[in-house]
């Protein structure tokens, strides 16, 4: 794309093989990380995972790991981890420093019971009421900075719950809703609004 030269000059001074201090104190802070994983015919897939801060938990320098709940019993990630085991991952920070990290590296699907044996120090109680179907260890082989002039400002909210006439999950891009929008709550779904997130624990 004819920006070798400053590709060259981004990762000669800006990506590390490692996590830094920085780095590891930055993602425990992260309540939210944005993945990307791609099958073994490198068709992609984005997608998002959440939970308390540092739920995505530092190992070490070169090392993380977080949690693989059920979800919709798909498991699409893991799946394309055990054809293709390269992973990305973003952390944003919306709501102080709007900065963001990617770390991208080699990952392992491990049963809670085996990863925990050998990390002891993993927490039992990532998501009351909920045991990981799977945890993801990751071996970090590069991570550097996503710049922040883009990054929006949100705000953290208490999670409230859904509309009345919310469709259910399943329903809600299948155009089987069975109820009509209220008009007069357009605007917070059109972006007339300040955005938020909700915290969903």
């Amino acid at each position: 794309m004819g920006s070798a030269d400053r590709a060259a000059r981004f990762y000669d001074q800006q990506v590390r093989p490692c996590l830094t201090a920085e780095m590891r104190e930055f993602i425990g802070r992260q309540s939210m990380v944005f993945l990307a994983t791609a099958d073994s015919h490198g068709e992609c897939d984005a997608s998002f995972r959440a939970g308390p801060p540092g739920f995505v938990h530092v190992l070490d320098e070169h090392t993380l790991a977080y949690p693989e709940f059920r979800g919709n019993g798909v498991l699409a990630s893991a799946g394309n981890m055990t054809e293709n085991p390269h992973l990305g991952m973003l952390f944003v920070d919306f709501t102080q420093h709007h900065v963001g990290l990617h770390v991208n590296g080699v990952a392992r699907l491990y049963l809670d019971a085996d990863l925990r044996a050998a990390q002891p120090g993993l927490p039992v109680d990532v998501a009351p009421g909920r045991g990981p179907e799977l945890w993801v260890h990751l071996t970090v082989e590069e991570a550097y900075i996503h710049c922040s002039k883009y990054i929006p400002h949100l705000a953290p909210v208490a999670r409230s719950g859904h509309p009345a006439d919310r469709p259910k999950d399943a329903e809600y891009f299948t155009g089987s809703r069975t109820a009509p929008a209220d008009p007069t709550t357009r605007g917070r779904y059109a972006g007339s609004a300040p955005v938020t997130v909700t915290e969903p624990w």
